[in-house]
């Protein structure tokens, strides 16, 4: 009993500190957007939230208190139900949303183990041996909430966007779940942790075995189908802010709010992702449990507890270097016509997904052989 205790407390530890540092690093995303496309654009960008005044002079922070005005702002404004909505599922939109994005990172391992009081504990929050699965099914759960947003507000453009998202999501969710076949076939394993370890190991001795190393073509197509299950631009056509067409068109308050986050925790999602399955996760090239061994036989020994850290910081440098990647894209291209994102989803990216399957099950064929 005592046992089942403490590992219930240590599963709470973990997940109050990761999904703590997803919704930071979601907070800190709402401001980089703006200086990133402020940059691009050849303007100064979100400054003029003060903190406090000094003699005179504004403490402005380069407008990270941008982030605090935004949530205030949301807290404050007016929480409307349209009159002929259904109060009920239009409460509950958000909040599927928001759950069903947060609960995708429960599998997904920010390092390997660490031993704290002669424990050794995983950096995972729910260890599961069909994690992947797990992320999949969660991600493509949060389709309800926003539907139930379109549907519940009583508003046809606003439910137009909701069918927009739902036929993205099928389209996309096909595609993104046929890529990582060919890593699964390399790797026999669906648990992530158990495919960070697997990208730990050396081709011919000195070359990281990392995702996109082994499945070049596979990365490109997840890489292009997470972007369309961020339902960000190019592939905002359920938002459609420029058409007045989108599934939360009618949501003010932190109604509105919940789901202007979700995006942006999807966005997490899916560098994370990006991450875990092709760039090797919490792994440092030549770093192993004493500390680093290169090629040609040098060897370098850390502590526990530095190699630990060193871990957990490659992770979130990743994570962090894909979402400013995947911010440059949103304010790099404009967006595709609807008939452009359907083809592009059906004709071209499940083909080549399904044609990666079949070339990556010949190719282990012949080193079997």
């Amino acid at each position: 009993m005592t046992r089942m205790v403490t590992d219930l407390f240590i599963i709470f530890v973990k997940a109050f500190i990761f999904v703590n540092a997803v919704l930071i690093m979601t907070s800190l995303l709402t401001w980089m957007e703006r200086k990133q496309s402020a940059v691009m654009q050849d303007r100064i960008g979100a400054n003029r939230a003060t903190f406090i005044k000094i003699r005179g002079r504004e403490i402005r922070a380069f407008g990270l208190f941008h982030i605090i005005a935004d949530a205030l702002k949301m807290f404050f404004k007016e929480d409307y139900t349209p009159p002929g909505g259904d109060r009920l599922l239009h409460t509950l939109a958000p909040l599927a949303s928001v759950f069903f994005a947060l609960m995708s990172f429960a599998s997904i391992p920010f390092g390997d183990t660490i031993r704290i009081a002669g424990r050794d504990v995983g950096l995972q929050i729910l260890p599961l041996n069909v994690g992947l699965l797990f992320v999949f099914a969660m991600m493509s759960m949060g389709i309800y909430g926003t539907f139930l947003a379109g549907f519940s507000s009583n508003n046809k453009y606003a439910f137009l966007g909701g069918l927009r998202a739902s036929s993205q999501m099928i389209s996309y969710e096909i595609t993104l779940g046929a890529t990582v076949v060919g890593l699964l076939m390399i790797f026999n394993t669906l648990d992530l942790q158990e495919i960070n370890r697997a990208q730990g190991q050396l081709l011919w001795g000195w070359l990281p075995k990392w995702g996109v190393v082994l499945q070049p073509l596979g990365f490109i197509l997840f890489l292009v189908a997470g972007i369309a299950e961020t339902k960000r631009v190019p592939f905002d056509l359920p938002e459609g802010e420029s058409e007045i067409i989108g599934y939360f068109v009618e949501y003010s308050s932190m109604k509105f709010g919940a789901f202007f986050m979700v995006d942006f925790v999807e966005t997490v999602l899916i560098a994370a992702l990006i991450a875990t399955l092709f760039f090797g996760g919490w792994q440092v090239p030549y770093l192993n449990a004493g500390g680093f061994h290169f090629p040609g036989g040098a060897a370098w020994s850390l502590g526990a507890s530095t190699v630990a850290l060193l871990q957990v910081a490659a992770f979130a440098i990743k994570v962090l270097f894909f979402c400013w990647f995947l911010l440059l894209i949103r304010w790099t291209l404009p967006r595709f016509r609807y008939d452009q994102l359907m083809r592009l989803g059906w004709k071209m990216l499940l083909p080549l997904s399904v044609l990666n399957i079949f070339a990556t099950g010949f190719i282990l064929q012949l080193l079997r052989a």
